[in-house]
């Protein structure tokens, strides 16, 4: 189901938090995800007013905005769904067309409630469930967020609201006395959420479910600098990766990056190395390791001779990979800000 009515706010520290970098070694088991993201704009040019998109393991399946009002899927294994609902893009359409006119309401009522008259604002709304394949553990999420802050969002637990926000507290009020309507969302996000999950990847299994093995190299900027070791081209997600010595994993002198979206629906990833408290003569005893559910762990060792520089030979190829990392940030900042969708008119309510 590309729309579910619910409230959620796009908090972008969670955001990155969603492009998970797996602190815990052993990728036994993969947490599944379906997110929907919606953003409502006032004032912004060459900007839809309304966007919404859905998302399954951090893959685009679906796309809405104000200027095409049309659902439309984004993975062509999405095309198969209307096989088993034949109405489901007109359904999700009319939804989401629901969605725009009342967030366009909803932006008005927040912009009176901060005082202001003009500007730009964004209104913005992140929804969604994770399955954990190996446990069955469930989980679920909405929160609101408006101009770039937490707004109000929805604690599954005590089935209560919170609003970090005075602005939102008389709507927290109001939204905590539906204890019908707060059991139902809870029951959405943990049960029929999910079912839709695993519907989205059995129909996308050739690609959701695929593994696909990093390429990784060992770069560095100036003698100076950190040795970076870069995984790319990596599926799923889901990775983890460190530095160790002697087969000890480290944890001082390291830096993890976050992980990023290539064009081709792959993935890369960074984690770098200081090696100032590291003499030459040790340099053997130090390695990188990828680890990826389904591959054997990579070992790449801290070799000089394999680095990659931005003097000598090699510069020319490091500086096209780092460049091409920093385009591809920025595209997945775009990306994030366009992708979103999901609403949840409450009561009859416009209020957001």
């Amino acid at each position: 189901m590309f729309f579910k009515s619910s409230s959620r706010s796009i908090d972008m520290t969670a955001l990155r938090g969603m492009l998970l970098l797996l602190s815990c070694h052993g990728v036994s088991s993969v947490i599944h995800s379906l997110k929907y993201f919606l953003t409502a704009s006032s004032g912004l040019s060459n900007f839809p007013e309304f966007v919404a998109v859905g998302m399954v393991d951090e893959v685009q399946i679906s796309h809405y905005d104000s200027n095409s009002q049309r659902a439309e899927p984004r993975q062509e294994w999405m095309e198969q769904i209307t096989r088993d609902h034949p109405d489901y893009w007109e359904r999700n359409t009319g939804r989401a067309l629901g969605a725009q006119r009342v967030f366009k309401g909803n932006i008005e009522t927040i912009k009176k409630r901060f005082n202001q008259t003009g500007g730009s604002h964004v209104y913005q709304l992140m929804s969604g469930c994770e399955w954990d394949d190996e446990d069955g553990d469930t989980g679920g999420y909405e929160q609101y967020g408006y101009d770039g802050e937490d707004f109000i969002s929805f604690d599954l637990k005590t089935l209560t609201w919170i609003a970090p926000k005075r602005q939102a507290y008389s709507i927290k009020l109001k939204w905590d006395q539906i204890r019908a309507g707060n059991e139902y969302w809870k029951n959405y996000y943990t049960k029929e959420c999910v079912d839709w999950l695993k519907k989205y990847l059995a129909y996308g299994k050739g690609t959701l479910q695929r593994t696909e093995r990093p390429s990784v190299s060992l770069l560095q900027r100036s003698p100076s600098s950190p040795v970076v070791c870069h995984a790319t081209g990596f599926y799923p997600n889901r990775v983890v990766m460190f530095w160790r010595r002697d087969h000890q994993e480290l944890h001082e002198h390291v830096d993890h990056g976050e992980v990023l979206p290539n064009h081709d629906g792959t993935f890369q990833v960074s984690i770098g190395l200081n090696l100032k408290s590291v003499p030459p003569e040790d340099w053997p005893r130090y390695e990188c390791v990828v680890q990826l559910k389904g591959i054997e762990d990579i070992l790449v060792p801290l070799d000089p001779a394999s680095i990659m520089t931005n003097w000598g030979e090699d510069g020319g190829v490091q500086s096209n990979i780092i460049i091409g990392s920093v385009v591809l940030l920025l595209a997945a900042a775009v990306g994030v800000f366009v992708g979103v969708f999901v609403f949840k008119r409450r009561n009859g309510s416009t209020e957001p």
